[in-house]
């Protein structure tokens, strides 16, 4: 299938966009593909563009005080940007890592802003990707909350369960704010269940 029938696919799962609007905004896509290890962001950059992952996984991250910590991760099928650097055009304060090698359709940022100001249903898409991209965040701190390793640990398997299994261990435990020894059990457990 055409990389950017994909894209165009699962911006209709969010709002149907006429085929002679669609046409216009598929023109300044970009496809790209990139290496395990490579970076879709670095921190202190401004992010350009939204990632339509086509194939591949990658790890949102930060620094401080010399350690990281693994905040999300994503998959084929989802978006990824460095969201608020995206909005503000400020520099990106995490880091988009590719765990896995990603073949991704780029929206560019002008390009997308431009489609909000000539299209409604740009408009509206933008509305409802915002949506949830906060209901993402929202779920993402009450699990970190309310639910416990091993609730979170199962809740990533439903989403991806051959990545996760690639996925470090040291990045992995610290999406889940445990101890490496700790994740050891809960997939031990967990393959048990």
């Amino acid at each position: 299938m055409d990389p950017f029938q994909q894209l165009h696919e699962a911006i209709n799962r969010i709002v149907m966009i006429p085929e002679p609007e669609w046409q216009q905004f598929s023109q300044n896509l970009l496809l790209h593909k990139y290496n395990k290890g490579e970076f879709l962001c670095r921190e202190g950059q401004t992010e350009n563009h939204i990632f339509y992952l086509l194939k591949g996984a990658t790890r949102n991250f930060f620094r401080r005080d010399g350690k990281e910590f693994t905040v999300d991760f994503h998959f084929e099928g989802e978006m990824v940007t460095a969201y608020h650097s995206f909005l503000t055009r400020k520099p990106s304060f995490i880091n988009l890592e590719v765990i896995e090698p990603v073949e991704a359709c780029l929206i560019p940022h002008d390009h997308l802003y431009h489609f909000y100001e000539i299209s409604k249903h740009g408009e509206r898409v933008g509305r409802l990707l915002a949506e949830k991209h906060y209901i993402r965040r929202l779920e993402r701190e009450t699990e970190l909350l309310s639910l416990s390793a091993e609730e979170r640990y199962a809740q990533l398997m439903q989403r991806n369960p051959a990545l996760v299994q690639h996925i470090s261990v040291k990045h992995l435990s610290s999406y889940l704010g445990i101890q490496p020894e700790s994740l050891s059990r809960i997939r031990r457990q967990y393959i048990r269940n």
